[in-house]
């Protein structure tokens, strides 16, 4: 009796303990299969959208580079070995052509003319004698009086004497000149920039120049632009200049240089200004080139997002994705930039949030009926143990 009522009690507690496992698996089954089963919905976000348009653009082109003279003279001394012995200008002087800056000493210079005078004198004196001798023997020749030797060596000897005196002249002449030079002239007229003399100095014709002047005091900006930014700029385009002390100028765009500096890759441009008296050659200053307006693909400045290969422009296509593009900028101007490099017209942009975005993400155009969710393609769900499905059928 007792043997058949433990066994009973181990016939149920083991069919209870069956059924509760078998209603765990069961439970964990439908569990799986309903977090396969569900959809993963796709993030969209909503952006503001610009076009590429084609919109005029002047733009403004900034430069800066260093005021020189125009046409810078350099003056020294065509003789060498004399002091110099007065100075008649200094440095911003306004010269007129052929006003003196500076006297060299012309005491030793005057002794050689005196001197080149009396050998003048003696030659000449010399040349007279000798034409009278050889007048005197005009007529004789062949008649015995003298010998023909005695009459061609007279002659000879007027022709010498005459020779002689010519080169008497000749130095004294040279002599004279060299005077006219013991005085330094200004060839042109214009402003004196610089003064490398001071009086005592020994002229040296191969040394360092002793004046410096700028003709007719004209100083220009000579501004330095980039070799791909040259082709924009004209001879003849108004140029705004401002100098180092603030002051602004009106300058032209007088010549565009046809070297660029292998080192530096820029270009230099001249660009006339007034005459004034606070351009300083070496001084700095900044240029800006305004460029005629021209129609261009542009896009907003928002539109463009700078990344570490450079600014880029995030493009939506057909399906409302993101493409991210490199682009190449130009002019910027009221808000707009110019494209060099990029997309064609019409291409449309993603603004503001286009920087939160990735390649590929799709986005909701600000406004626009929200697109419906893209859910995750569901696996299928695995099929139920036998073993549950036998225990779902005892349930039943």
């Amino acid at each position: 009796m007792l043997q058949s009522m433990t066994s009973g009690w181990r016939v149920g507690l083991g069919l209870g303990l069956g059924s509760l496992a078998l209603l765990g698996l069961v439970a964990c089954s439908e569990g799986s299969a309903d977090k396969t089963a569900k959809p993963v919905a796709e993030v969209v976000r909503t952006v503001s959208v610009a076009q590429v348009e084609l919109r005029p653009m002047g733009g403004v082109q900034q430069a800066s580079g260093l005021l020189v003279a125009r046409e810078e003279i350099a003056i020294g001394p065509e003789l060498s070995g004399y002091r110099v012995a007065a100075l008649l200008a200094d440095e911003g002087d306004q010269v007129r052509a052929g006003q003196p800056l500076a006297r060299l000493d012309d005491g030793l210079l005057q002794a050689k003319i005196a001197q080149a005078q009396a050998s003048l004198v003696q030659a000449k004196a010399q040349a007279r004698q000798a034409r009278a001798e050889s007048a005197r023997v005009e007529g004789l020749d062949g008649q015995g009086v003298l010998s023909d030797e005695q009459i061609q060596q007279r002659r000879t000897a007027a022709a010498s004497a005459q020779a002689n005196a010519d080169v008497a002249a000749a130095n004294l002449a040279g002599l004279r000149v060299e005077a006219e030079r013991m005085v330094l002239r200004a060839p042109v007229a214009g402003v004196v920039l610089q003064r490398n003399v001071r009086r005592g100095d020994v002229a040296s014709p191969g040394g360092e120049a002793m004046f410096r002047l700028a003709r007719d005091g004209m100083v220009e900006l000579a501004a330095e632009v980039p070799e791909d930014q040259v082709d924009r700029i004209q001879p003849g385009n108004q140029v705004a200049v401002t100098l180092a002390s603030g002051v602004e100028l009106e300058g032209q765009v007088r010549l565009l240089s046809r070297r660029v500096d292998d080192k530096t890759k820029l270009a230099q441009v001249r660009v006339a200004l007034p005459v004034r008296a606070d351009l300083r050659p070496g001084g700095f200053a900044q240029a800006r080139f305004a460029q005629a307006a021209a129609p261009v693909a542009a896009v907003p400045e928002k539109a463009i997002h700078f990344e570490a290969g450079g600014p880029q422009l995030a493009t939506i296509d057909a399906d409302s994705r993101i493409r991210k593009l490199p682009v190449s900028l130009g002019a910027r101007a009221q808000g707009w930039v110019a494209l060099r490099d990029g997309p064609p017209l019409g291409t449309r942009l993603a603004l503001g949030g286009g920087a939160f975005v990735l390649e590929g993400d799709r986005v909701q155009i600000n406004g626009a009926a929200q697109p419906a969710a893209v859910p995750a393609t569901p696996e299928a769900a695995p099929a139920p143990a036998p073993a549950a499905a036998a225990a779902a059928g005892g349930q039943r």
